[in-house]
């Protein structure tokens, strides 16, 4: 125990002993302490995450606790106030200026359940603090109105400095945008590469996102033009690939991750959700069935160095929950809840990593 005097730089003297657990400096270099006040016997500071749905917060906050008392005494009574400041590597720019992480979600193949991962995914981080939005880039198969209880909804257009700009739909706290919204469902749309291409940028440049922390893209599947024209259209933060265990979605996996590692495209892969991990039946919810086999997505992690962001059970309630139009991670279902939860912090958590370690975002300059 030293000095019992309390001032503001012998707290931050204390602080400087507590490192960040994920960017492996202290929280006074990081500059995360903030507002620092003293009384009788009473230290108050605020602690700033890099996301507010950090997974190491409680961990965080018993670091600062512990560092206090060793340094001032076991009878200082520590308040810690917790609050967030979304990391980014952006500077503006003329496109989505006010979004601070773009994260593209990708599949090799279709049927993996991709839509549903990125509406979980997005609701888990609204709920946990962050402003969230979609852009539904599947200009072949929207799904997003759908899944958010939305098909009947149409974006309102504002001009602003003469041009007609769309404000996303909001729904369950979530910013959405769906070529769904602008084409009615029951009318068969063929679309070109090229034509769809031409949409997607519309679909990009021409809307009002306002501030965001994370703006998911729900890519088609597979790899196309769509992909390319995305990565050359906004600065992606890093992408996210979803599979199920079995084999043949694993190997259409390594091509979607394949593509953003190459050297033209180099978006950083920020992990891998496994989706339709085990089957665990309602009056059984101790009980896990693989049903397409055990640990594909960890392998895949494993042979390309990332992370397996989480593993989602086929659960009926998810499946039943995109169908009614109100997201899985809504239900009264823990099991799904805390599944898209640890895989949103998960996400939350590589993002920051990301930015503090990896170069600035930058849009892809692809010359054929």
């Amino acid at each position: 125990m030293g000095d019992l005097t309390i001032n503001k730089e012998k707290i931050l003297q204390a602080l400087s002993t507590v490192q960040e657990p994920d960017l492996k400096k202290d929280l006074v270099t990081l500059g995360m302490i903030r507002d620092v006040e003293t009384g009788i016997d009473l230290i108050s500071f605020t602690v700033v995450l890099t996301t507010p749905a950090c997974p190491l917060k409680e961990l965080i906050r018993k670091e600062c606790t512990d560092a206090i008392h060793k340094f001032f005494g076991d009878h200082i009574r520590v308040n810690i106030k917790l609050t967030a400041d979304v990391t980014t590597t952006r500077t503006g720019g003329p496109v989505v200026p006010q979004v601070k992480n773009i994260i593209a979600v990708a599949s090799g193949k279709g049927g993996v359940g991709k839509s549903t991962v990125t509406a979980n995914l997005a609701m888990a981080l609204s709920r946990s603090g962050a402003k969230v939005g979609i852009l539904d880039a599947d200009i072949y198969g929207p799904s997003m109105p759908v899944m958010f209880g939305a098909e009947d909804m149409q974006p309102r257009i504002v001009q602003r400095d003469g041009r007609n700009m769309m404000v996303p739909i909001q729904q369950w706290g979530i910013k959405l945008i769906s070529m769904g919204f602008l084409v009615p469902a029951d009318s068969a749309t063929v679309w070109r590469g090229p034509m769809a291409s031409t949409a997607l940028r519309q679909l990009i440049g021409d809307v009002e996102w306002g501030e965001l922390d994370y703006l998911l893209i729900d890519l088609p599947p597979g790899t196309s033009d769509i992909h390319l024209t995305l990565v050359q259209a906004l600065p992606v933060t890093g992408a996210v690939i979803v599979t199920t265990p079995q084999k043949v979605a694993l190997a259409d996996a390594i091509k979607g991750l394949a593509m953003f590692r190459q050297p033209q495209i180099n978006v950083p892969v920020l992990g891998i959700v496994e989706n339709m991990s085990y089957f665990t039946p309602a009056e059984l919810p101790n009980n896990k069935y693989y049903l397409f086999g055990k640990d594909g997505g960890q392998q895949l992690a494993d042979k390309f160095d990332v992370q397996v962001l989480g593993h989602i059970p086929l659960v009926q309630g998810i499946r039943e929950g995109g169908d009614e139009g109100r997201p899985a991670y809504l239900s009264d279902d823990l099991i799904t809840k805390e599944a898209f939860q640890e895989a949103a912090e998960n996400l939350a958590q590589q993002v920051a990593i990301r930015n503090a370690t990896l170069a600035k975002t930058k849009q892809v300059e692809i010359r054929v």
